[in-house]
């Protein structure tokens, strides 16, 4: 390995920790707002921002490290292990699906892939509470998750599309 190379290795993991500080600072104070509807455990999912924008910039398998480590930093800092399993869950499915279709479905937009990874994260966290409290009446929660989903999910694939195209033109990783 080359010094040019090794430079730009180097220069990539710092990033991708500040990536993943951010989005887990992000995800900290989300959780700490409360929402003006009653829907325990929704959030806006504002982190996703993070994620989204790594994956055009870093590529996928980048992107789902960070989502799954915001995750596991974030129970980490806040000690909220149950809420783990729920964040771990969603952020897995939500990364997996967003990543295949940015590569699968090049004419799918930002917001299309942000739109996806929502869906699929109110599915992998609804599944896991159906799981975990052996209720499979839970499922009804899953159309007004994904209602607000489309807000969030149009935001953050908007948001991604702006700071991805700024980040780029930096030529952060050569």
């Amino acid at each position: 390995m080359n010094i040019s190379s090794s430079h730009n290795a180097l220069r990539k993991q710092i990033f991708l920790g500040l990536l993943i500080a951010i989005a887990t600072g992000i995800g900290f104070i989300e959780n700490m707002m409360p929402l003006p509807i009653a829907m325990p455990g929704a959030r806006l999912g504002l982190s996703n921002v993070v994620i989204v924008t790594t994956m055009v910039v870093f590529g996928r398998r980048d992107a789902i490290a960070v989502a799954l480590t915001k995750s596991l930093v974030l129970m980490l800092v806040t000690g909220a292990v149950t809420s783990f399993f729920y964040s771990f869950a969603g952020a897995l499915l939500s990364s997996v699906v967003m990543a295949l279709a940015f590569e699968r479905l090049p004419r799918v937009s930002l917001i299309g892939i942000s739109l996806l990874g929502s869906a699929f994260h109110n599915v992998g966290q609804v599944a896991t509470a159906m799981f975990m409290v052996h209720n499979v009446g839970l499922i009804n929660y899953l159309p007004a998750l994904l209602l607000l989903g489309i807000f969030t999910g149009i935001f953050v694939g908007h948001t991604a599309n702006i700071l991805s195209r700024h980040l780029l033109s930096l030529h952060i990783v050569r």
